[in-house]
């Protein structure tokens, strides 16, 4: 049924249906209560950003939701996460103690918060007096608010004096954030959602909306210039299965692929002037990609001439609004970010960029990971500033009362160099806020023998039995989405509100308060003394973006917030009466309309370099390509909240599943459901057999939410991000084990 819903033009996932909510397990309580009041809050899930509309009861706390019918990015629909958001706050797993592991039994016992904040303190002041501010680290997510973020960050680095910081988003968005950095000058995604409904034709490359992104593609569907709905995948997803055309390459055949339509678009002069006079490095450009002829790159594709001809001239015709979108399909892999550029470069030669329906695209994964690129001061300095700028410096020193010598002048070791350090002894504690790492990291059980490196392991979240929480030292328990307030941004830049709706069960606290805390034990409490509650946070960090290119220095509360439908960066203090006032629609906003970019000078930068060797292909002992991505709209990373929920449960299957194709399954006498060991050089699996032509001769598909996923995938990078290649690595099939 939702298949069906997600898909349709005339039946999407509307506020309408709110009116019967036992269809989708949504009554907390008998529907003949009325609520007392209603509040809106932005769904806690992916960077779609959907609006909730929250209903209360007398005391305040939610019995219901549906989604806000008039909000701009989902227009009165949510996908199923969304409608059942609220029930992951009622798990019987919540944190509702901090818990300290005794060293002499190895089990963990319930303390009190004094006792938890002290042992935090007195042991990573003890590490850092050891073995320095290099000896420990944290790392954090993409599903806390930014006021949050920007708290763990600072307080980290400026009060503890720590160096060494992450966040999980470098497993989703380290690609997008590179890729448009060096491009454009500044981690900007052009695009406004609107772009879906204008676009004549549509290209989702590595992208599987319909899936993990359900509401983008009820947008598209929404497009009444009837647009060519282009798939670049290897797999027949069911976005690829709902497309006007399905361009089935080879798995990582992608950069050559764009390479050779840039080939045949230079070729056949069907660039746009204006645009190009708005970039630098095309003749180099151009000279490079003579040798990615479509006969060329017809075998590393799986591609016929006549298709990569077709598909040049389709995305290149003149007067026609192309805009392109990627998703992990693109960033998780080991040359991510020049395939990126590549998809950028085709943009920025045929003028496709600036203009409605148009733009190379990326489609952030989680809740707040744009807000964790600019606030989370991990690799980059609170505010979208550098730490190796000493202007950038002395800006954040001054606007947030910190001594400017606080403020490292050099860049944290990325996720994976953190966890290799750790794995050399480097770094002798950890602290894991609001993330899943013991699950989620590529090539995972390489995290146990991690954890016998740490001196001291500290898990912050909502649930204690994560594969995370279950091995720390000290465990924090955390209030989540729905039991705080905050900013999300979304993946069009859009600034939103969450509000509280629960209280937080037994003695968790929200991750702010918890900050407050350890600052004020640490010694450096004096430093945040304005940072009274999120909103207050909210404003100090708003006055730090001036002047730069995600200035939000016109946004005047929360509440203006609110009133506007949220409001898309950037948004300086000195924009129109008019336009502060508008309605929503008529407030978005897409990026370089003017053809300035955020280079030296003005211009973007067209990038490209030789398409690398698969780190791990496959051959005799491992003859087939591991590929990974999402399962359904139900199921949700390592699924620490979904599957909570009993509805969505039902709506995904409760083992792991691996697709593979009819003639292989023939082949090795495989049968449809049948048990089977899938194993990589680095541990194996047990999976379901899911025969289905989705997956091509040589392949297999493994959803990546369960948690024996990562024990197969290969820990290779990309050079520039340092994002982890999820997508490709080399498996064997045993069968009778």
């Amino acid at each position: 049924m939702f298949n069906k819903l997600l898909k349709s033009k005339s039946g999407p996932l509307t506020a309408e249906l709110v009116q019967s909510p036992g269809m989708f397990g949504l009554g907390k309580v008998p529907t003949r209560l009325a609520p007392a009041s209603t509040t809106t809050s932005i769904c806690g899930y992916c960077a779609t950003g959907c609006q909730l509309k929250l209903h209360l009861d007398q005391n305040g706390q939610a019995i219901n939701l549906s989604p806000q019918a008039n909000y701009p990015v989902n227009l009165g629909m949510a996908c199923p996460k969304g409608w059942q958001a609220l029930d992951p706050l009622d798990a019987s797993d919540r944190g509702t103690t901090p818990l300290l592991r005794d060293p002499a039994t190895g089990q963990r016992r319930p303390i009190d918060w004094t006792n938890a904040i002290q042992t935090f303190v007195s042991t990573f002041k003890s590490v850092q007096a050891n073995h320095g501010r290099d000896s420990a680290a944290f790392l954090s997510t993409g599903q806390i608010p930014l006021e949050e973020m920007a708290f763990l960050g600072l307080l980290w680095k400026s009060g503890m004096g720590f160096l060494h910081g992450d966040a999980n988003t470098r497993q989703c968005m380290a690609t997008a954030v590179t890729a448009y950095k060096q491009s454009f000058g500044f981690d900007a995604p052009p695009y406004t959602y609107a772009d879906f409904e204008q676009s004549d034709v549509i290209v989702l490359t590595g992208a599987n909306l319909a899936i993990a992104h359900p509401i983008l593609w009820q947008r598209i569907m929404r497009n009444e210039r009837i647009p060519k709905i282009i798939v670049i995948d290897p797999r027949a997803t069911e976005t690829a299965q709902a497309a006007t055309q399905h361009i089935q390459l080879k798995p990582k055949g992608d950069l050559a692929l764009y390479y050779a339509l840039a080939h045949c678009i230079i070729r056949d002069k069907r660039t746009d002037p204006e645009s190009l006079a708005n970039t630098e490095g095309i003749e180099d450009f151009a000279e490079f990609v003579k040798d990615f002829s479509p006969q060329f790159v017809a075998g590393q594709t799986g591609l016929s001439e006549e298709t990569i001809e077709n598909l040049a001239r389709t995305v290149s015709e003149p007067g026609k609004r192309v805009s392109w979108w990627w998703t992990m399909g693109i960033n998780q892999s080991y040359e991510g970010v020049r395939t990126a550029q590549a998809i950028i470069n085709l943009c920025l030669i045929t003028g496709n960029i600036g203009k409605p329906g148009t733009g190379p695209n990326s489609v952030t994964g989680q809740c707040n990971a744009m807000g964790s690129r600019l606030f989370s001061n991990t690799t980059s300095l609170v505010g979208g500033h550098d730490f190796t700028n000493q202007e950038h410096r002395a800006k954040v020193a001054s606007g947030l009362s910190i001594p400017m010598e606080n403020i490292p002048q050099d860049s944290s070791l990325a996720f994976d160099e953190i966890l290799r350090a750790a794995e050399e002894g480097k770094i002798k504690a950890l602290w894991i806020v609001a993330t899943n790492p013991f699950h989620s990291w590529i090539n995972s059980g390489r995290l146990a023998a991690l954890r016998e490196n740490l001196d001291f392991l500290v898990v912050q979240d909502m649930y204690h039995t994560t594969e995370s929480a279950e091995v720390a030292d000290l465990y924090l328990p955390a209030a989540g989405w729905g039991e705080k307030s905050g900013c999300f941004i979304n993946s069009e830049r859009r600034i939103a509100t969450i509000k509280p709706v629960c209280k937080a069960p037994g003695q968790a606290l929200t991750d702010f308060r918890i900050f407050r805390l350890l600052a004020s034990a640490w010694g450096c409490g004096s430093m945040f003394d304005k940072w009274t509650d999120p909103e207050a946070a909210f404003l100090q960090l708003r006055n730090l973006t001036k002047n730069r290119p995600c200035d939000i220095t016109g946004i005047e509360s929360y509440d203006h917030l609110d009133h506007a439908g949220g409001i898309q960066w950037p948004f300086p203090e000195d924009i129109t009466s008019d336009e502060k006032n508008a309605i929503p629609d008529a407030a978005e906003r897409r990026l370089f309309e003017d053809g300035n970019y955020h280079t030296p000078n003005g211009k973007a930068r067209i990038l490209f370099e030789k398409p690398a060797i698969m780190p791990e292909p496959p051959c005799d002992l491992f003859p087939f390509l591991l590929l990974t991505g999402r399962g359904t709209s139900s199921q949700w990373h390592t699924q620490t909240r979904t599957a909570k929920s009993e509805i969505l449960k039902k709506l995904y299957p409760d083992q792991a599943y691996v697709e593979i194709h009819p003639r292989d399954a023939r082949n090795l006498q495989i049968e449809n459901n049948q048990k089977l060991t899938i194993r990589s050089r680095r541990g194996e699996m047990s999976a379901t057999a899911y025969i289905a032509p989705t997956v091509q001769r040589g392949q297999l598909f493994l959803p990546m939410h369960y948690p024996e996923v990562n024990r197969l995938t290969h820990p290779s990078f990309d050079t520039y991000s340092r994002q982890p290649n999820y997508k490709a690595c080399a498996v064997d099939i045993l069968i009778g084990r």
